[in-house]
């Protein structure tokens, strides 16, 4: 019997040589997203990515195609990565205003420990989305947070506590740009205004700024 566990347990693993080539790829994908958040499209280089792999030059070829590949994948990961957690959040199982605020804290908290994500999204915009452009999936993996939104807004109108005229979407574009800004300007912003923004004290009391200021925006005006 013991014996049968084992080698169904064995037959259920996966082969050696798939797992091996899903680290190799896990691991390029993390050397790519550091050089192309930190040098852009144009300035990144294979032979630099390839050279802080655990890989070749040849194998970043085989993966991806070469550096617009790659780029492309790099953008599928992060934004496939920031929808996944956000779909763990059980955010179903709040009140609407609560499960809003963990929502809003959560982008920001994530935003600010992932500087990378950011800087890849300014770094398409610099290229006006061409690259996004040609991804119609990552268009169907994004309308996931505004699934989530929908449904959080229309219980909160359902309950009275959220005015039932806020656009899903129009809230996604507003609770991402003032999450955005605390990484995307922190050092000029911190400098010419002479603050600190990257104190935890600082950061604590600018999430719960945000979280105030969008909870204030989406209650109906009598509440």
């Amino acid at each position: 019997m013991d014996d049968a566990k084992t080698m169904a347990s064995a037959g259920a693993q996966r082969p050696p040589g798939e797992a091996d080539a899903d680290r190799v790829r896990t691991n390029i994908l993390e050397i790519a997203t550091e050089e192309f958040a930190a040098k852009g499209l144009t300035g990144a280089r294979i032979d630099e990515i390839a050279e802080r792999t655990l890989t070749s030059k040849r194998m970043i070829y085989y993966h991806f195609g070469g550096k617009e590949g790659l780029y492309r994948a790099v953008l599928a990961h992060c934004y496939g990565r920031i929808r996944t957690i956000e779909s763990t959040l059980d955010l179903g199982g709040r009140p609407p205003l609560e499960a809003l605020a963990h929502l809003v804290r959560f982008t920001f908290d994530y935003q600010v420990a992932n500087e990378d994500f950011i800087r890849l999204v300014m770094v398409e915009n610099i290229h006006r989305a061409e690259y996004v452009s040609q991804m119609p999936e990552l268009q169907a993996l994004n309308l996931k947070v505004i699934e989530l939104l929908r449904g959080i807004c229309e219980r909160g109108a359902a309950e009275g506590v959220i005015r039932p005229d806020v656009d899903p979407t129009d809230l996604h574009m507003s609770i991402s740009a003032l999450c955005f800004f605390n990484v995307a300007n922190r050092h000029t912003f911190s400098v010419i205004h002479e603050v600190d923004m990257m104190s935890i004290a600082a950061k604590t009391a600018r999430r719960e700024t945000i979280v105030e200021m969008v909870l204030r925006y989406v209650r109906p005006a009598a509440a």
